[in-house]
């Protein structure tokens, strides 16, 4: 049986870009990451259009090549998250 998560909320998905891309780099790639999953829009580009989070978080993690567990990073505690660095 596959376990239900729920999808990505706006916010969370900024925790994820801030996780993701650490040291206050997160909001500049979500403005300047131009995806062609996305329709060569940025990640910033497509919430604004009100694109779904989930999917442009997807994006991200598929085109930088981040593990699987990111797809998820914002059910993780610190602590959780920190263990797998």
């Amino acid at each position: 049986m596959k376990e239900y998560n729920p999808p990505v909320r706006e916010s969370e998905f900024w925790l994820n870009i801030d996780r993701a891309f650490p040291h206050g780099r997160g909001r500049s790639a979500a403005q300047d990451l131009v995806l062609s999953a996305l329709g060569d829009r940025s990640p910033a580009q497509a919430l604004e259009a009100g694109e779904d989070p989930q999917r442009i978080w997807d994006a991200v993690c598929d085109t930088m090549g981040f593990p699987d567990y990111y797809h998820y990073l914002h059910r993780l505690s610190p602590e959780d998250f920190a263990a797998h660095e």
